[in-house]
């Protein structure tokens, strides 16, 4: 499944203050329009995403994004008919609220002093300002650090492109507490009947192996690594939830660390973010299990 897909070659966060810019490559990447916050799509902008034509933004040059994006929403996108555009057309669409986008775009944390910025799926409405940053935001999720060139995040595109399906529908109804809580709205605890699948190379020290887990968290899990896990969750996904981590890479020692749970259906059942210190090291850790316990 993962090498078919490479070589035929993506969330609202309550509260944060971001200053946003779309990636844009050509030759290398550089940024337009750094600034602002991004505002949650209002009741009205809720209701008009049924009516819009979903435009997938594709990164210019070989990217393997595109490859996965595409796979997903050929074969999960529903809530409206879409199209695959490139960056230049993006530019013309952008104020026309016909359209809605997904699209790439990096993200820092105001007064991070690490200046580190994070690289999110973004679903958005087209906005009459040509601003990219005051786009209406339907759905926001991290993939990675900004300039990391790994694909470790493949397998969860076909879960990111139906959880945003399933967020527009709960903003519909539930637009207040969502707005309050972000993506921690999604948390639940208690998972003793499902098997939990971890990327064991995106642990925590203290909770790097079965042993230090079971003295904490007594349910099921396993420890995994990426090809494996795609294999379980295809095997058996009724009963799973998948590990989904986005940090620091090694030689950057500041910044922040996402840790998720999904299913294969979509569904988001945790969703945590920390910054990482020497004390606080990178990856999913002992109080994230007591958190889902």
């Amino acid at each position: 499944m993962r090498n078919s897909i490479l070589y035929n070659a993506i969330g609202f966060a309550s509260g944060r203050i971001l200053k946003k810019s779309i990636l844009i490559f050509s030759l290398g990447l550089f940024y337009l329009g750094v600034m602002a916050n991004a505002p949650l799509a209002t009741k009205q902008q809720i209701e008009m995403f049924k009516n819009t034509k979903t435009c997938v933004v594709l990164e210019d040059g070989i990217s393997f994004y595109n490859a996965f994006i595409k796979d997903a929403i050929q074969k999960y996108w529903k809530s409206t008919s879409y199209e695959f555009i490139n960056q230049t057309e993006f530019e013309k669409r952008k104020t026309d609220l016909k359209y809605s986008f997904i699209v790439l775009i990096d993200e820092n944390y105001d007064k991070d002093p690490a200046g580190v910025s994070y690289r999110y799926i973004n679903l958005v409405l087209g906005d009459t300002s040509d601003n990219i940053t005051m786009m209406p935001e339907y759905c926001s999720i991290p993939i990675s650090y900004s300039g990391d060139k790994g694909t470790d995040y493949e397998y969860v595109i076909p879960a990111i492109v139906k959880f945003m399906q399933i967020h527009v529908k709960n903003l519909e109804k539930y637009r207040l507490p969502v707005s309050l809580n972000g993506l921690k709205y999604y948390n639940k605890s208690g998972f003793k009947d499902r098997v939990l699948l971890f990327d064991k190379d995106k642990m925590a020290p203290n909770a790097d192996s079965p042993e230090k887990i079971k003295a904490g968290y007594p349910y099921n899990f396993k420890l995994l690594n990426i090809d494996e896990i795609e294999k379980e969750f295809t095997a058996s996904p009724a009963n799973t939830l998948f590990h989904f981590h986005v940090g620091p890479p090694k030689d950057v020692g500041a910044g922040k660390c996402f840790e998720m749970l999904f299913d294969v259906d979509g569904n988001l059942y945790y969703y945590n973010f920390r910054k990482v210190t020497n004390d606080n090291p990178d990856g999913f850790n002992l109080k994230d299990f007591n958190n889902i316990k």
